[in-house]
């Protein structure tokens, strides 16, 4: 998933595209360099296992469309993945507002 963050923390949801949708994002990707803030940073396949993904950061320069839910369990753990609706293309990562803080959602 690529999101707009204004700090360095992973996602807090596992995003969960097409393969289709994975093949379209991925031509315009490319490795960040060792300055990511993401660097070395392990990430689990899923919560309560041991199986850690081979995750390569990339720059924050593509903007999705997503659609995701509040759904957090007793655990603090979103009940549902991010789900990838497009890829926008015709839109710059500056174009896009941060989330806010708190429960403010960011209309687009």
């Amino acid at each position: 998933m690529v999101e707009r963050s204004e700090g360095a923390d992973p996602p807090a949801a596992p995003s969960l595209p097409r393969p289709d949708q994975a093949l379209q994002v991925a031509e315009h990707l490319a490795a960040a360099g060792r300055g990511h803030p993401w660097t070395g940073v392990r990430f689990a396949a899923a919560r309560c296992y041991r199986d850690v993904l081979d995750a390569v950061p990339v720059p924050p320069e593509l903007v999705v469309e997503i659609s995701t839910d509040r759904a957090i369990d007793h655990g603090g753990v979103c009940r549902h993945p991010v789900r990838l609706k497009r890829l926008r293309l015709d839109q710059a990562v500056d174009d896009v507002p941060p989330f806010g803080p708190g429960r403010d959602v960011a209309a687009g």
